[in-house]
């Protein structure tokens, strides 16, 4: 399923927000100016954006604050991503090198900054306190799910309950503000926004499970196990594998963990567990709570384009 299929009724939306994304973290520094224009030629699916608009037109009309509103979030997604890279010390993101790979991390949390300050005035600038509130709180949200994973990783001790806790935090509350700031821009109805809300949280639980996915069902993406096991994370798969083993595998795996090693043993033991189908049968069920969701909404073109949108999100295959 092409992502091309789900922007279709949203083109000249995205083309605008694009031109105007640029135009508000743009800097007359050289350096800064520099960083910025290499992070806008790498830009990914933009699907938080998206997620902006349809759930405007879904509720009402797409209008210039629902365009704001969309800015507003993809500089607080790539700032919160330019951070994870220095935290996770990774060199790379979506196949090209991190910033922080080639400007190193102090200039990186900088950026980081400047584009949160960017995205801050940006808001203030045109009265948009209603965002603010929103993406305050879903910052708080994304900070405290790093920290909570930062702190669980050092003694590998993550049960799924914590799992979901932590995804919940990092993933999906940045999706819970997409479509509640786009809900936010067109309608005055609470009941639209609460349903809303119930769909991001659905939407992020269900993206992030997939992106745990990938180390198990596509090694072409780009996300090997390795990377999850030199961070010390444990995904969805894993735990679920860990828990339905006998003590000896559980602590063999664990050590494999700690010591970093056997990455493609720890691969293949969490298919033969049944990681993988029981991971996918959760992600299938938020994706199926989110239909449930966009059903109680009127027949229009981005109603359909939410439902291109959630078979994308589970068939990506990066």
């Amino acid at each position: 399923m092409k992502l091309e299929k789900v922007i279709s009724p949203i083109k000249k939306e995205m083309v605008s927000f694009r031109n105007l994304l640029k135009k508000s973290i743009s800097s007359n520094n050289i350096l800064i100016d520099e960083v910025i224009n290499y992070i806008l030629k790498r830009k990914g699916k933009e699907i938080r954006p998206v997620i902006v608009f349809l759930s405007s037109g879904i509720c009402g009309k797409i209008n210039t604050s629902t365009h704001r509103a969309a800015v507003l979030i993809e500089i607080l997604h790539t700032a919160t991503l330019i951070h994870d890279d220095v935290v996770d010390e990774s060199n790379y993101r979506r196949g090209y090198f991190s910033i922080n790979a080639l400007w190193k991390n102090k200039y990186s949390v900088l950026i980081g900054d400047y584009l949160l300050s960017s995205g801050l005035n940006f808001s203030l600038d045109n009265d948009d306190f209603k965002f603010l509130k929103v993406l305050s709180n879903s910052v708080k949200e994304i900070s405290e799910g790093e920290i909570i994973q930062m702190k669980k990783s050092k003694s590998l001790n993550v049960d799924e309950k914590l799992y979901f806790k932590i995804i919940e935090k990092k993933t999906a509350s940045l999706f819970i503000a997409c479509c509640e700031m786009g809900s936010i821009s067109s309608s005055k109805s609470i009941k639209d926004q609460k349903r809303l809300k119930e769909l991001g949280l659905n939407l992020g639980l269900a993206f992030q499970i997939k992106d745990d996915l990938f180390p198990y069902i596509n090694s072409d993406s780009g996300k090997p196990i390795s990377n999850d096991i030199l961070q010390k994370k444990l995904t969805l798969p894993i735990i679920y594998s860990i828990n339905k083993s006998s003590y000896m595998d559980k602590k063999r795996i664990l050590s494999a963990i700690k010591e970093q090693r056997d990455f493609e043993y720890i691969l293949n033991f969490v298919k033969k567990m049944g990681g993988v189908d029981y991971s996918v049968e959760k992600m299938n069920f938020y994706i199926q709570n989110s239909k449930k969701i966009i059903d109680n909404f009127k027949s229009s073109k981005y109603k359909s384009a939410f439902y291109i949108l959630l078979d994308f999100l589970s068939n990506r295959n990066k």
